[in-house]
């Protein structure tokens, strides 16, 4: 991660409040929140886990085309 990109925001007295980021930094931070959030169950570890592994899935556009959209 490189912090030249990052832009902090500061009130009047200089005390740092905000911070701007990269959206691409901004959106893969949000990927792993989401992903620490689903694994903090171990009930979605094991779907996640089991569907990773899954070998028969479906294209979306046979899905798509299955479900007539």
């Amino acid at each position: 991660m490189l912090n030249e990109n990052i832009q902090y925001v500061s009130d009047d007295n200089g005390t740092p409040v905000a911070v701007i980021v990269p959206i691409t930094l901004w959106q893969e931070l949000q990927s792993e929140r989401e992903t620490a959030y689903l694994l903090s169950s171990d009930v979605m570890k094991q779907r996640l886990l089991a569907a990773k592994d899954r070998q028969n899935g479906m294209s979306l556009e046979s899905v798509c085309e299955q479900l007539g959209i």
